[in-house]
């Protein structure tokens, strides 16, 4: 296990460095994360690879016992490059170079930056090949984040064509007919006529923009294993390579689980707040965030960025109250971090992030922030073989990169939010301190008691048959609406009631739609059992006329009696929910409470805010306790602080 800092030596004068870490040693670290963001100290101009001043940083580090992580430094190119060949630089929709200054400027497309990042990732590795100090290395830093998982640069339009040659096996009439260009006279001669989904009037070709969807994720997915199969040649197969994901992976342009199989260790940037946010995100969503990382290669990660200050860029976010932010360091461990590191050790005092403040702030002085780390550290250290032993979930959560593309091309609701939709489905089954992977549709989910499928839009087939044989083997599905809608290209399927290819599963076909805007909502009648439930819903909601299913919530519209909004259909010894709207908080917990139940999982009950994970080591569970509110609370024997969280034997 290992717990640090992200240093940066480079910041400050090199005389502070032997203070620096003897005050690392002293918060417990045993680890240090460095380089990242160091290209130009290592070629200050184009030939000149000097890594003497990390040289110097490691052999302190290694005579004081502490391990290094080492960065590949592609994400901030230095001025020559750019200088010297701009079109290494990616350009917005609007054609616009974005301009050397900031960080990621980079296009995936550019043969001349990958050229350059070989030559750096070569030199670097070949110089440390044997130095084993070095415990694990970082691949370039959170791909994708700050829109530079999009460019529509000369260099991505020869690529794509390139790309969807190949994907129609160079036959462009295959091309026209797969995506309808006949529609507007859009139809091709060749590949070289097909542009980019840059701004134009009305829309782009739907088919066209899900291609450029998987070719951005593919050209990220293609970069990131550059650099890993480069160090693995170098430093060996043994070597652990791992990459720090950003957050806001339901809405970037490529799939981290894509980039995920070619790591050793999913790492992650966990930032429950950040500049301008006047609160942190809530609990359940911090979480889903961590139980995605670990579901991205189904194996505990590390946190190689947690937070102790406020951050912010040009604004500054919400200050963590004292204790929050251990708090939510212990909420890594509890769902799967096995090592973590804090950023920053020191806070910046000039550059872009002067406002990301650290363990220390710029007046060097240890206070409450140094001392709630140690603390940490000293705690986690007790528990190490628990930190380090499985989470176990009995409930699964599906998303699917080709779902998430198909809102962003065609939103269909302005209240619509991919992430909001995965969140209505999690969280009821969070707050009943159930354990759930977040796992991507390819992945396998046999060993789930109950499986949620969030907006699947994007049906395929695959993935359709083993959904349909795990109801079969007499489990539980939680489907939302638009599912099984678009065909892989994005198109609508012929002579199909919806949910395509699951009519039958679902005991139901929707028979008409309709899309909410503003504030507008329906409200929704319970049947049966939750004969006495009213509730609401908004975002959109799929009509659905009944086969086999029996209805649970009806609409209260007259336009539209003996059409249903929620069904349960009994399949084959299995159980299949169908959720045709978003329902509110309300309704979607008691569907969890009775989907439980009905599962045999057992719940942990805890007051509102308080947040409970059950591991087991041994044979023997122990418990993460963690109070997100403000106000003291009471959980059995135990009366537990605003924001404070422990590891418990019981509860």
């Amino acid at each position: 296990m290992y717990l640090g800092v992200d240093y940066y030596p480079e910041h400050w004068d090199e005389n502070m460095i032997d203070e620096d870490l003897d005050n690392i040693i002293e918060l417990g670290s045993n680890v240090i994360r460095i380089g990242e963001f160091a290209w130009h100290m290592m070629e200050n101009v184009e030939g000149n690879y000097d890594f003497s001043y990390f040289d110097r940083v490691i052999k302190k580090a290694k005579e004081k016992n502490l391990n290094v992580i080492f960065g590949t430094p592609t994400a901030t190119m230095p001025a020559w490059l750019a200088k010297k060949y701009p079109e290494v630089l990616s350009e917005d929709e609007n054609n616009t170079k974005r301009v050397f200054g900031g960080r990621r400027q980079y296009c995936f497309n550019s043969e001349k930056y990958i050229d350059y990042s070989k030559k750096i990732i070569r030199k670097l590795a070949e110089h440390y090949k044997n130095e084993e100090g070095i415990v694990a290395w970082q691949i370039d830093n959170e791909f994708g984040h700050e829109g530079s998982d999009l460019c529509y640069c000369d260099n991505c339009k020869k690529a794509f064509r390139k790309y969807l040659a190949k994907e129609y096996d160079n036959d462009i009439n295959k091309l026209n007919e797969t995506w309808g260009t006949i529609f507007w006279s859009q139809t091709y001669n060749n590949f070289d006529e097909i542009p980019l989904p840059a701004k134009t009037i009305t829309t782009h070709n739907p088919s066209l923009r899900m291609e450029w969807e998987r070719f951005r994720s593919v050209s990220i997915e293609k970069y990131a294993k550059i650099q890993v199969d480069l160090l693995k040649e170098i430093l060996g197969e043994d070597a652990v390579v791992l990459h720090d994901f950003s957050g806001g992976f339901f809405d970037k342009s490529y799939d981290f689980s894509k980039v995920a199989k070619h790591i050793d260790v999913v790492a992650y940037n966990n930032y429950p707040v950040w500049g301008g946010q006047a609160e942190p995100i809530p609990p359940h969503e911090i979480a889903c965030g961590l139980d995605f990382m670990r579901g991205a290669k189904k194996q505990n990660f590390w946190i190689t960025e947690a937070i102790m200050g406020a951050q912010g860029h040009d604004v500054i976010g919400y200050l963590p109250r004292p204790r929050q932010a251990k708090m939510w360091s212990y909420q890594g461990m509890a769902h799967g971090c096995s090592s973590l590191m804090y950023f920053r050790y020191r806070g910046a005092t000039k550059g872009a992030e002067q406002y990301c403040y650290g363990i220390i702030d710029q007046d060097n002085t240890k206070r409450r922030k140094f001392y709630e780390v140690q603390s940490f550290f000293n705690e986690m250290k007790e528990n190490e073989e628990l930190i380090k032993s499985k989470v176990n979930a009995k409930v699964g959560l599906i998303y699917d990169y080709e779902s998430m593309a198909s809102f962003r091309i065609q939103r269909q609701s302005f209240l619509f939010d991919y992430k909001q939709e995965v969140f209505r489905l999690y969280r009821p089954f969070f707050e009943n301190n159930v354990n759930i992977d977040v796992i991507p549709s390819d992945a396998t989910f046999d060993e789930y008691e109950v499986l949620l499928v969030p907006v699947m839009i994007v049906y395929k087939r695959d993935v359709q048959e083993r959904i349909r044989k795990f109801v079969e083997s007499g489990k539980t599905v939680v489907l939302s609406f638009r599912n099984s809608v678009k065909d892989y290209y994005n198109n609508l399927t012929l002579n199909e009631f919806n949910p395509t290819n699951f009519t039958d599963l679902v005991g139901a076909y929707v028979e008409e739609i309709e899309s909410f805007q503003g504030d507008q909502q329906i409200t929704l009648n319970g049947c049966e059992e939750f004969e006495n439930i009213n509730g609401s819903a908004t975002v959109f909601r799929d009509l659905l006329r009944t086969t086999t299913a029996e209805t649970l919530f009806t609409y209260d519209d007259e336009f539209f009696e003996g059409l249903s909004a929620i069904t349960l259909n009994k399949y084959q010894g299995g159980k299949v929910y169908y959720v045709g709207c978003g329902a509110d908080e309300n309704i979607m917990d008691h569907l969890a409470n009775k989907i439980l139940k009905e599962s045999n999982i057992e719940i942990i009950k805890s007051p509102k805010g308080v947040e409970v994970v059950r591991r087991n080591i041994n044979n023997e569970e122990k418990y993460f306790v963690m109070n997100h509110t403000d106000k003291t609370q009471q959980l059995g024997d135990k009366t537990i602080k605003p924001y404070e969280a422990f590891i418990a034997d019981h509860i």
